[in-house]
């Protein structure tokens, strides 16, 4: 199946949802509903949602009228229009297998009893996959052969060119700049929260309601009631970071040192460290011949390395380490000059 990001979607269901029906798999929370509307108005039409878990077959076919002594169906205002629509049919593989058999018409023929949707209306369905502990139900070979799948993933990029004009919080948003990979998470087993577009946007509303107010204790609370729990420990300190002023290009460039972990909480100094290494990835050069151009930011940097060995020598590692999720590593050469340098880190790795 095509996976595609949420950037891309408006263009697919341009170019197909006009010819075909299309339906959009993915997890809860990645902006499927809110994306389906925006193409509605790119391309001037009205939506009409309707959501499976909320429906039952007379809900589209209609209820009989006796009309010259024979029954006829008749559907519902909402549908049965004579202008063009877009009809989203939300949370649609959720829908009971009798409210599935409703849509076979409705999506292949484009119709419901009498009633024919006018030429120009579209309809997409969506839902979540089997895997996201989400309400779903299997849905029927014959409904999934009348439609054009696609499964949209969530991205960081796209999110935060969305969030820039829909007034997101300048916290959230630098903080999924900066962890793009946190935008989203795997649904877990367990009642929890965990991140999405959405949760992060309600994080967001939130944070705005408290005006002046908001404090980093308030942020820790509204964090932990709507992201996983990791991201929300890591989005805290992030914002207490924020609040003390704490700028890292102030440890490249030896204005500051290492803050010493309070009560033994190194959470402040492990987003530090991870933002350290990451500036560090950008701008160390590669190139052996380009190290004259970073004199200063290469002695910096092995000045801060050895004096978080002497704080914390796991973090120190941490550092220096491999990423196994992204595959980067610092350059080599920085790294032989690390363990000439200091073979301790080395020798505890």
């Amino acid at each position: 199946m095509k996976t595609i990001k949420p950037g891309e979607l408006l263009d697919f269901l341009i170019n197909v949802a006009s010819v075909r029906p299309v339906f959009i798999w993915g997890p809860p929370g990645i902006g499927k509903s809110s994306l389906v509307e925006q193409f509605a108005m790119e391309v001037g039409i009205e939506v009409v949602t309707l959501l499976g878990t909320q429906l039952a077959p007379e809900d589209l076919i209609g209820v009989p009228q006796i009309i010259n002594g024979k029954s006829r169906f008749c559907p519902p205002e909402s549908i049965a229009r004579d202008e063009p629509y877009l009809l989203f049919l939300d949370e649609l593989n959720a829908s009971s297998t009798e409210v599935q058999k409703a849509f076979y018409s409705l999506i292949h023929d484009r119709r419901l009893g009498n009633y024919k949707l006018h030429k120009n209306s579209i309809v997409v369905g969506a839902g979540n996959r089997a895997h996201d502990q989400a309400i779903v139900r299997q849905m029927s070979s014959a409904l999934i052969n009348r439609m054009v799948h696609v499964e949209l993933k969530p991205d960081g990029q796209d999110w935060i060119k969305w969030a820039a004009h829909n007034d997101i919080h300048p916290d959230v948003i630098d903080y999924i700049r900066m962890k793009p990979d946190q935008l989203h998470s795997t649904p877990p087993k367990t009642q929890e929260p965990f991140s999405t577009p959405r949760s992060w946007h309600i994080l967001s509303d939130c944070m705005k309601s408290y005006g002046d107010n908001l404090t980093a204790d308030k942020t820790w609370l509204l964090a932990q009631g709507v992201l996983s729990p990791s991201h929300a420990a890591q989005f805290k300190t992030f914002v207490q970071m924020r609040r003390e002023k704490f700028n890292v290009e102030e440890l490249l460039t030896g204005a500051k040192t290492w803050p010493r972990p309070v009560d033994g909480d190194t959470g402040f100094l492990y987003m530090l460290v991870q933002m350290v290494r990451a500036q560090l990835l950008r701008r160390l050069p590669h190139d052996t011949a380009q190290r004259s151009q970073e004199g200063e930011l290469i002695h910096n940097a092995k000045r801060l390395i050895k004096d978080l060995a002497e704080i914390n020598l796991e973090l120190a590692q941490v550092l220096i380490g491999d990423d196994e999720t992204s595959n980067k590593r610092l350059p080599d050469w920085f790294m032989l000059e690390i363990v000439r340098d200091l073979p301790r880190l080395a020798a505890e790795k």
